[in-house]
């Protein structure tokens, strides 16, 4: 299911966006969008989108990985600023080899961390090479093309 299968209003039936997207999306439509990474392996899902209140801005996605059925599953925050929109699959992707995710900073769906902790914040955006300090962006700088497109990616951190 996708962002415009959840499209209960018809906010995207018309667009007059050039983007690779709509330019403005709902974000309770792209709760349970899948993520992919840049070799089409299933990354997960995402579960819940966190606003920074003090910017008006979206900070992170709320990744699920692992698990079967809820069971066992880890969550990830996933800065706005390192997913890109794949429209043609309708999709997310995020360029992290999926053996590296398995050991990112994650955190059990019953104990959520304090994400406004600078400490914490500093930690994740470092794992996924993005700027703390930068706005999000996924929009504008979202895929044009499928998974294994180049337009629009950015080089896997190290």
């Amino acid at each position: 299911m996708s962002y415009t299968d959840r499209d209960r209003f018809g906010m995207y039936k018309t667009s007059s966006s050039s983007g690779p997207g709509p330019a403005l999306m709902g974000a309770d439509t792209l709760i349970g969008d899948s993520v992919v990474n840049g070799q089409d392996e299933d990354l997960g899902d995402i579960k819940e989108i966190m606003l920074d209140m003090r910017s008006g801005q979206v900070a992170y996605a709320v990744l699920s990985f692992g698990g079967f059925l809820s069971v066992g599953e880890k969550l990830f925050a996933v800065p706005w600023q390192a997913l890109h929109l794949d429209t043609v699959n309708k999709r997310f992707v995020l360029n992290v080899d999926k053996t590296r995710l398995q050991n990112a900073p994650g955190f059990d769906p019953d104990a959520w961390p304090d994400m406004s902790d600078v400490g914490w914040s500093n930690q994740i955006h470092s794992f996924y090479g993005t700027d703390p300090t930068m706005t999000s962006g996924v929009m504008a700088g979202g895929m044009v093309g499928g998974a294994g497109s180049s337009a629009g990616t950015r080089p896997a951190p190290h």
